[in-house]
């Protein structure tokens, strides 16, 4: 299979968040079939349609030869490496990894969604997103600096 560029969001509100997102990155880079090509800076946000503490969240851009599914199921190998817990949905989390985009492909199975559903709602993806790839396409929807004005009113600030 041919890599394909994929972009990960990372986000965590409990235990040491900061820590969490950093060593989530670090597992990225070291997941077989799969290059660490950027990673955004970190960011804290207010949880949204969710509770408890700040988000620390970024986002990291990967090569990967692993299918779309495959990347999911490595995900939440990591997410479960911190004990991420799914009491409920939007429930506080030691870490989250969402797939957000997966080269150009549009993905709809019983457990992905790609690009991610909420992916031009939510500052706290689109902003570490277009500091990575400022000119980035998202596929059926067009540019995803034309969302930015939308989420303007959301908090977030750069670490």
């Amino acid at each position: 299979m041919n890599a394909v560029t994929a972009y990960i969001g990372i986000g965590a509100n409990l235990g040491d968040a900061r820590g969490n997102v950093d060593d989530a990155i670090a597992r990225l880079a070291r997941l077989p079939g799969a290059t660490l090509i950027a990673a955004s800076s970190s960011y804290r946000t207010a949880p949204i349609d969710s509770s408890g503490d700040d988000y620390i969240n970024a986002v990291a851009q990967i090569s990967t030869t692993l299918g779309a599914e495959a990347l999911l199921q490595a995900l939440h190998a990591i997410e479960a490496a911190h004990g991420r817990e799914r009491p409920y949905r939007n429930a506080p989390r030691t870490l989250d990894l969402d797939l957000l985009l997966y080269g150009d492909q549009q993905i709809t199975s019983a457990t992905l969604t790609v690009p991610h559903p909420r992916l031009l709602e939510r500052a706290f993806v689109l902003v570490p997103l277009l500091e990575l790839a400022p000119a980035i396409e998202v596929p059926g929807l067009g540019p995803a600096r034309n969302y930015l004005p939308a989420v303007a009113g959301q908090a977030i600030s750069r670490l």
